[in-house]
């Protein structure tokens, strides 16, 4: 794992959305695969290497790189940057990093239909910092470019089919 990816997901160790475990809301709804449906999360690039040693874990590859593939259940220490992050998004703009509530988690997480509002500004400064370090790296760089080119997609699809323009 180099440095960057590191510094990133040691960021983001105990900072969460609200202050509190938000996963008593919803059920853990963001750690369930949906009946019938094998689902996981994105990894960073390098993240790969982490997972390969660890029991309970499946690595395959996604259009976008490599997706995790887990119980449903972890170590706090070994969750992927991908569930540090979530709902939010490091998204990379002209004038530098943003932070956005990822659009994909929309459908599973009442913090997202919320909005960043209703998450704890010190994990969303986090997230924030986090793509900032990310985005000194050329890899991780284009991976978060990448990221960001789809969920401009999404948000226009939202707009071409009334689903607002809110993120």
């Amino acid at each position: 794992m180099n440095e960057q990816l590191k510094k990133a997901r040691d960021l983001l160790e105990n900072v969460t959305p609200l202050h509190s475990d938000c996963g008593l809301t919803c059920a853990h709804a963001c750690c369930q695969s949906m009946e019938g449906d094998e689902t996981g999360m994105l990894l960073f690039p390098g993240e790969d290497a982490y997972y390969s040693e660890l029991p309970g874990y499946t690595v395959k590859d996604a259009e976008l790189g490599k997706l995790l593939i887990c119980s449903g259940r972890c170590e706090r220490c070994d969750r992927p940057l991908s569930c540090r992050v979530f709902p939010l998004l490091p998204v990379i703009r002209e004038d530098g990093v943003k932070v956005a509530v990822d659009l994909r988690a929309r459908a599973v997480c009442p913090l997202a239909r919320q909005g960043r509002a209703a998450m704890s500004q010190a994990f969303t400064d986090a997230v924030r910092e986090a793509g900032r370090i990310l985005a000194e790296d050329e890899g991780h760089r284009a991976f978060l470019v990448k990221l960001t080119a789809q969920q401009d997609e999404l948000r226009a699809l939202r707009r071409q089919f009334g689903g607002g323009s809110r993120v």
